[in-house]
């Protein structure tokens, strides 16, 4: 007897107590934005990578959480990016109206959206989807991350080498340890100029979005009064043009995005709100809000017609997700603070050096809470985020996206969207293939290599809106440009400002003699005894070259003349008296002297 229910305990154990175990090289959990784009670059690198994804859905805040208007970054798409908005685009272009301008934002319909990035994933190769696999656990195996996920309702586990937290909230990175900080940070601690005295813990709202759809005029689609409802919260919304209102956010086959501010449908939350156990409570009550927003639409203001469409299948229809627009953020191996966007070439760190994409978005400041601080930002210039941001200092071979970037406070609004999400997280795909094959860990990160794999992959490092992806010189222009050597100009235009290359400008001695003295020693015998003026001409530059490869200066010379049009395609004479342009320049020592190959360490700081 004692023997049957020994056995029978034993037989117990093993059941209750097993659970598959399956092996990745790359593990990305969250399937939003960053993460889906991180899982195509590290499998299209050739490495075997797992996404996992815990809702029914591909794209996070842009399908899941229906933000599918999407203004940034459509006059710097480019990768993953580019291919989605292209695929989007061809979608909806025989529809009637649909706006299909170069750089019109990108608008689609939440269930379109999630079904091209599902159909783009399924044609990678070394890529495995997972959805409705939620995150439970992770932990340290050696030197592999062990990590537990709910698959069909049971344990699976996944041992990894390298794991990409694209959790919306960064959940990953918590359960792993990793040290977060949430909400304003002070000015003593990140010393940005336009940082409030002292740090809080309070983010930007959180917003259920709805997704409307116009039933036609005779319809009356007004839902039950919700829970808790009250008028007086949306009264605001007496004084506004709801017309104007609903025309900004059209989406197509009649169906329009409702994401107000100020009396709408945002909620105000701390970062204590959205932890796990205080999650479910603050997502009833924000998606409660929403709620009585579209009723008060329908009934207070006359738009019965106008009902909540079925792209989710919830029991409300509202989105499967809240949009988060802040939590967390993590510490990385750097942190992105304001002056690496206003003045990146002032700084003792070189951030722009590391880039792993771009950014054109404003930042974010979005409060119903009375007496959060308003940030006065001048004009916002487009960026790049560096590679720094998404490594994690406290653990190894753990990268991170979406809201736990190591960014400040002030940075994070404008590094959240859909469109800017893409494209770090196509960089930190990057980063985690670099790791798989090199045999690294994410402290042994080479910069230019995984930039390198980010421009062969069709990505873009610096944000210059005068040099599109389609220009010949493209790359050229891009690899110098990482180095510092020829600087992005700041053009202001109202809240923003368009980082310029301007190709055809003249080359500036001053701008260029500090980093060719610094990368190549027989730069400063040269320019003793050349002596360019206040402009580099053609001339100084093939006499550069000439000293530094040690070719023959008039032998040289004669090859670049034969060779100006039929092979460069310059379109200027060449004279080599006159001053060279930035494109010249840069097309031009990308070939002889290859700035780019100098390696920078993660701080953008030049490696011996």
């Amino acid at each position: 007897m004692i023997k049957k229910l020994l056995l029978i305990c034993l037989l117990l154990k093993c059941t209750t107590g097993f659970a598959e175990t399956i092996r990745t090289d790359v593990l990305v959990v969250g399937g939003g934005a960053g993460g889906v784009a991180a899982a195509i670059q590290s499998a299209r690198s050739g490495i075997k990578t797992l996404l996992v994804e815990q809702g029914p859905w591909l794209g996070g805040s842009a399908t899941s959480g229906g933000m599918s208007i999407v203004p940034e970054n459509r006059n710097l798409a480019s990768g993953i990016y580019a291919e989605f908005r292209g695929h989007i685009r061809e979608f909806y272009k025989p529809r009637l109206g649909y706006d299909t301008t170069r750089n019109a934002p990108l608008v689609f319909e939440p269930s379109t959206g999630a079904a091209i990035l599902k159909k783009i994933t399924d044609t990678v190769k070394n890529l495995t989807v997972k959805l409705n696999t939620p995150f439970t656990s992770i932990k340290k195996d050696g030197t592999d991350w062990v990590v537990t996920v709910m698959d069909n309702g049971k344990p699976l586990i996944i041992k990894a080498k390298i794991v990409v937290d694209a959790t919306e909230p960064g959940d990953v990175a918590a359960a792993a340890g990793v040290l977060l900080t949430a909400g304003f940070d002070s000015r003593d601690d990140t010393k940005e100029a336009l940082a409030p005295g002292n740090a809080t813990n309070q983010i930007q709202d959180i917003s259920y979005l709805a997704i409307l759809k116009d039933f036609g005029r005779d319809a009356d689609r007004t839902i039950p009064k919700p829970e808790g409802y009250n008028a007086t919260q949306y009264a605001c919304l007496k004084a506004a043009d709801v017309k104007k209102l609903l025309a900004a956010a059209v989406l197509p086959n009649d169906k329009y995005l409702i994401n107000w501010e100020n009396c709408g449908n945002q909620y105000s939350v701390t970062a204590d709100d959205l932890k796990p156990e205080n999650r479910e409570a603050t997502f009833a009550k924000a998606r409660l809000r929403t709620l009585g927003l579209i009723y008060y639409l329908q009934t207070a203001l006359g738009q019965k017609n106008l009902g909540l469409a079925d792209d989710f299948k919830t029991a409300d229809h509202l989105p499967y997700l809240p949009y988060i627009r802040e939590n967390r953020r993590a510490a990385g191996m750097v942190r992105m603070v304001l002056d690496d966007i206003y003045t990146p070439y002032n700084r003792q760190s070189k951030l722009y050096r590391t880039s792993i994409g771009v950014a054109d978005a404003l930042p974010g400041q979005h409060y119903s809470v009375a007496g959060v601080p308003h940030i006065a930002y001048p004009p916002f210039p487009a960026f790049s985020v560096p590679l720094g941001a998404v490594v994690t200092k406290d653990q190894e071979n753990l990268l991170v996206l979406e809201k736990a970037l190591s960014v400040t406070h002030l940075v994070n609004g404008a590094v959240t969207s859909p469109a800017v999400q893409i494209t770090i997280g196509q960089g930190a795909g990057a980063a985690a293939a670099f790791c798989i094959f090199f045999k690294r860990t994410t402290k042994q990160l080479d910069v230019r290599t995984i930039q390198g794999e980010i421009l062969d992959h069709k990505g873009t490092l610096l944000p210059f809106a005068d040099i599109a992806q389609t220009d010949r010189d493209f790359r050229a222009i891009q690899q110098v440009a990482a180095t510092g050597m020829l600087q992005g100009v700041q053009q202001p235009h109202g809240q923003t400002a368009q980082v310029l290359f301007m190709p055809d400008s003249a080359v500036r001695t001053a701008e260029v003699q500090p980093l060719l003295t610094e990368l190549y020693s027989r730069a400063f015998i040269w320019f003793g005894k050349e002596k360019p003026g206040e402009t580099f001409t053609l001339n100084n530059l093939l006499s550069y070259i000439s000293e530094i490869t040690l070719r023959d200066p008039a032998e040289l010379q004669e090859a670049i003349r034969r060779t100006w049009k039929t092979y460069y395609r310059f379109s200027t004479p060449f004279n080599p008296k006159r001053p060279a342009t930035r494109r010249e320049f840069a097309v031009l020592a990308n070939r002889f002297f290859n700035p780019f190959a100098r390696r920078v360490d993660i701080t953008g700081k030049l490696v011996d």
